[in-house]
């Protein structure tokens, strides 16, 4: 049986990229430190895949066992030997602990055989997959870098699932939502994994979703938390939010409409099926999962800041998008270890430090300014 190692053991990891190597007849070998989540997985060899709808179905995923990659280095390395495929769904700031354990994986590999061996990592961020490889990079001497050409390869993805907090947490099963994407930039003639969207060019799909789905969850979360709303689903049904969430995709729609010359009609339909599928109440997903760690979520590259910079630069409209911003800036709920650094952050050196250290945005940038009268006028 073909091989895939799988580093993220957590729910998008068993609810998403490993069903999909599973139902494509892979064995799934999850890596993880979470040694209650791996321990089950060796006994078990299973779990199911349940899909949040009025009428669920449920995906029997089999042929996974699970590594402590903290206490079973050798094993990981034996493992990432023998497979074809390797893949992340960890975070993207969980990149560079992992990268040297697939190094040396790697290291060992191709020294023993030709096989060709594929990356990609699935997170939520642009071109995590050359992060990732120039993590595994500086961990590799240059004869092992030079024995790799033409046997290791790194793709670049995009993902789109919304799985929520898990609310049995002795089971290793999954509720999932029914739509999925997984858009893989690579040649046509990798091997077949279900459910995989091979592409030539990333960057209008990867921007098309993050701008769109991460962007839009967000907005969501950030002015539900203000409002005292619980989930998702209750927040879209307030008619100011939501004509703030349609003002906002609106504006990220502009900017990927001019920049990737896509079809208005076409992109318009996107951003309704996307707001649709936030309002599926079967998911029950909470503002606070979503909303969380917003100094991640306010970086430069991410999904507030990008694509407020790109309006701007593109002479279009960020004014809903500075909004968003400013709602994000006052997220604090007390169990979120970022959304208190950043309150602390706030309390003692004041909004404009705050956008400039953790946004890379100038005090004197318009958007700025903007992102600042934003946040008075919601504070007020």
């Amino acid at each position: 049986m073909k091989q895939a190692v799988h580093f993220g053991a957590g729910n998008i990891g068993r609810g998403f990229i490993g069903a999909l190597f599973s139902q494509s007849n892979y064995h799934v070998t999850f890596v993880d430190i979470a040694e209650k989540v791996i321990n089950q997985l060796n006994a078990d060899k299973g779990y199911n895949v349940i899909t949040a709808a009025e009428h669920p179905e449920t995906l029997a995923v089999q042929n996974v066992s699970g590594l402590n990659n903290l206490t079973q280095e050798q094993a990981v390395i034996k493992a990432i030997k023998e497979s074809t495929y390797i893949t992340t769904a960890i975070g993207p700031n969980v990149l560079p602990r992992i990268a040297p354990l697939i190094a040396k994986g790697l290291a060992e590999r191709v020294k023993a055989s030709d096989e060709n061996v594929y990356i990609i990592a699935c997170e939520n961020q642009i071109s995590a997959t050359d992060l990732l490889k120039g993590y595994i990079f500086d961990a590799l001497d240059e004869e092992t870098k030079a024995h790799m050409i033409n046997k290791v390869f790194f793709f670049n993805s995009a993902v789109d699932r919304i799985v929520p907090i898990q609310h049995d947490q002795g089971s290793l099963d999954v509720l999932v939502e029914s739509y999925y994407e997984w858009v893989v930039e690579a040649p046509e003639d990798i091997p077949f994994v279900e459910g995989m969207t091979i592409v030539p060019d990333l960057a209008p799909f990867i921007e098309r979703k993050l701008f769109t789905v991460n962007t839009g969850h967000a907005v969501i979360a950030y002015f539900g938390y203000l409002k005292g709303k619980e989930t998702i689903d209750q927040t879209l049904r307030d008619s100011d939010i939501y004509e703030q969430v349609q003002q906002t995709l609106q504006e990220t729609g502009n900017y990927l409409i001019k920049r990737y010359d896509l079809d208005r009609e076409e992109h318009e339909a996107y951003i309704t099926k996307i707001i649709e599928r936030f309002k599926n109440p079967h998911l029950n997903d909470s503002v606070k999962r979503v909303g969380r760690a917003p100094i991640r979520k306010l970086g430069p590259q991410d999904r507030l800041i990008r694509p407020a910079l790109e309006a701007k630069k593109a002479g279009l409209s960020y004014t809903y998008l500075a909004k968003a911003i400013a709602a994000a800036l006052l997220f604090d709920p007390q169990e979120d270890k970022e959304a208190m650094k950043l309150q602390a952050n706030i309390h003692e050196y004041g909004i404009e430090y705050v956008l400039k250290e953790i946004s890379g945005l100038e005090a004197s940038n318009d958007l700025t300014k903007e992102i600042i009268a934003q946040y008075n006028a919601l504070k007020s």
